[in-house]
């Protein structure tokens, strides 16, 4: 049973690539509002754990709840459909449309839910101003700076109000400066709206923007006990 509250819940995780386990029988909760960070050295499961829990993979064995629901057992189509209207996804290289224009690309998850054009362009152009860079709207993502984009990818991942963002790195291509600014907007805007929050990470100062911690090691993860 997902504990009350809880928006996802997985339980026993196990997955492999050839005879190499990246999850060895990892839990993980995380609730409405909510911001976790997932921290662990290179190759100790994190990315794993979050493809698992957005539904981008499945795990060899283990459950995963999302509100009530078993992902393990949806269709592709099915989890498609559920990355597209209530998951968002923040990447460290962005990964924005380069054939897009700024604007476009926060616009393009409302496009592909049906939003009509005009509706979506209102929408996105909100948003960017909330992050801060109305002023790229019309630039396409090789005109503009690092930590710009990332502001982007943030406004792409929060237009359609997802019930959960998973950021992957989100700053890990930025300098410190950029990457506090993004961190501070991710999150702020994510818990005013109450989305939940993966964040996965490897530095100390991003997973301080969270409520809490969970340490992926050798595929297992453990949450780290707070400070007295």
């Amino acid at each position: 049973m997902t504990p009350p509250g809880a928006l996802i819940e997985a339980s026993a995780l196990r997955k492999a690539y050839g005879p190499t386990p990246a999850l060895d029988g990892a839990d993980f909760s995380i609730h409405p509002g909510e911001v976790v960070a997932v921290m662990g050295p290179s190759g100790s499961g994190k990315s794993t754990l979050l493809h698992c829990l957005a539904g981008i993979i499945g795990p060899d064995s283990g459950t995963i709840r999302y509100d009530g629901r078993d992902l393990t057992v949806l269709r592709d189509g099915e989890r498609s459909a559920l990355r597209r209207a209530e998951f968002g996804f923040v990447f460290q290289f962005g990964q924005l449309v380069p054939e897009l224009t700024c604007a476009e690309n926060v616009a393009l998850p409302l496009r592909l839910n049906g939003v009509r054009r005009t509706e979506a362009e209102r929408q996105a152009q909100e948003w960017l101003e909330r992050l801060e860079v109305d002023e790229v709207a019309g630039k396409r993502p090789g005109e503009v700076s690092g930590g710009q984009g990332q502001r982007v990818a943030v406004a792409r991942a929060l237009v359609s109000r997802p019930r959960v963002v998973f950021a992957d790195e989100p700053t890990g291509a930025l300098d410190s400066l950029n990457g506090e600014r993004v961190m501070d907007l991710l999150t702020d805007a994510a818990r005013a709206s109450g989305t939940a929050v993966v964040l996965v990470t490897h530095e100390a100062r991003v997973a301080a923007y969270s409520d809490r911690e969970v340490v992926v090691r050798d595929g297992v993860a453990r949450e780290v006990a707070a400070a007295a």
